[in-house]
C-alpha cells in the first residue's frame, strides 16, 4: 500500500469529522465519540450520499489507528461527503510534489518526533493527574447539583472510591497512562469510562439522564417546585420547531412528537420512560432541533 495514500486518507478522515461537526454537537476527537455520536454520523452520511457504514467499519477506520485503506467505493463516498467528486479527485487536490524544502521539513518533523519520544520515555515514570468533569447529555450542563460516585478500576490496583466535587468533577493521580472508572448517579445511567493520557485534553464526560428515576423522585416526594423547574429547563433546551421521532423496533414505523408532547413524556414516570433510549440529537445554536428515541 502506498504510504502517501494512507496519509491522504488520514487527511480525508479529519475533513469528514470537520464536515460532520459543522451541523452536529460532538467531541472534536472521534476517539471520544459514544454510540449516539456514531449513530448521528451514520444518519448524516446517509442523508448526504445515500449510503451507510456499519459500526464495526467505523471503529476499524475512524476509532482506531488506520493500517490499511478502506475499499475504493467507501473512499469515493467519503470524498463525496466532504465535497469532492471522488477519491481520485481528493487525492489530486491534496497531493503535493516533493521538494527540497518539504524534505527538510520532514527531517525536522522526524527530529521533533524523536525528541518527543525520548522525552516521553524520560517522563514515563512520572505521575499523571486526570481531571474529569461530568455533563448532563440532554441539558448540556455540569452535573453539580448532586454528588456522583466514582469507582476507579485500574488494573493491578485495589478499587478506589471517590465522589465528585461541587463543580461536578473529580481528580485522580496515577502512574498509569489511562484511567478506567465506573460512575454512578441517582438520576443518570451508570456508565464505565476509559480515558487515556492521549485523549485527556477532553476531560468532559456526558452521562445519559435517567429521567424515570428523577421523575419518580419528584412524584413520590411531591416536589412540585423542582419538577416545574425541570420542565422549564427542558423547554429552554428544545427548539420550538424541534422534530422529535419515536422509532419503533424492526423498522415498523415512526411516530412524530411535538415539543410539548415529548416534554410531557419526559416528565411523567411511566414504564415507557423507564425503557426510553435516545438514539441521536442534532443541535443548532445550542438548542435541540432534531431528536430520535426508541422504547426498548
Amino acid at each position: 500500500m502506498n504510504s502517501n495514500d494512507l496519509k491522504i486518507f488520514i487527511s480525508l478522515k479529519e475533513l469528514v469529522i470537520k464536515t460532520f461537526l459543522k451541523k452536529h454537537n460532538a467531541s472534536k476527537s472521534v476517539k471520544d465519540w459514544s454510540g449516539n455520536e456514531i449513530v448521528m454520523f451514520q444518519e448524516d452520511l446517509f442523508d448526504s450520499v445515500k449510503a451507510r457504514v456499519s459500526e464495526k467499519w467505523f471503529y476499524t477506520y475512524f476509532k482506531n489507528d488506520v493500517e490499511k485503506l478502506p475499499r475504493i467505493d467507501m473512499l469515493n463516498l467519503l470524498s463525496t461527503y466532504v465535497g469532492f467528486k471522488s477519491w481520485s479527485d481528493f487525492k489530486i487536490t491534496n497531493s503535493k510534489p516533493t521538494s527540497q524544502k518539504s524534505k527538510a521539513l520532514k527531517f525536522y518533523v522526524l527530529l521533533f518526533l524523536l525528541l518527543t519520544l525520548l522525552a516521553g520515555v524520560w517522563l514515563s515514570n512520572r505521575n499523571h493527574t486526570y481531571t474529569i468533569c461530568f455533563i448532563d447529555d440532554i441539558k448540556g450542563q455540569p452535573i453539580n447539583s448532586i454528588t456522583l460516585d466514582i469507582k476507579i478500576l485500574n488494573i493491578d490496583d485495589t478499587p478506589t472510591y471517590l465522589k465528585s466535587n461541587t463543580n461536578g468533577c473529580f481528580s485522580y493521580t496515577t502512574e498509569a497512562d489511562y484511567i478506567k472508572f465506573v460512575v454512578q448517579s441517582p438520576y443518570h445511567k451508570t456508565d464505565t469510562i476509559v480515558k487515556s493520557i492521549k485523549n485527556i485534553d477532553n476531560g468532559n464526560v456526558k452521562l445519559d439522564t435517567d429521567d424515570y428515576a428523577l421523575m419518580l423522585d419528584y412524584y413520590s416526594n411531591k416536589n412540585i417546585i423542582d419538577w416545574k423547574a425541570h420542565r422549564s429547563n427542558l423547554d429552554t433546551i428544545f427548539s420550538s420547531e424541534a422534530l422529535i421521532y419515536q422509532v419503533f423496533p424492526n423498522d415498523i414505523g415512526i411516530e412524530l412528537y411535538t415539543k410539548n408532547e415529548f416534554i410531557n413524556k419526559l416528565t411523567t414516570p411511566t414504564k415507557s420512560l423507564k425503557q426510553m433510549k435516545i438514539l441521536s440529537k442534532t443541535y443548532v445554536d445550542g438548542k435541540i432541533v432534531k431528536l430520535k428515541f426508541i422504547v426498548e
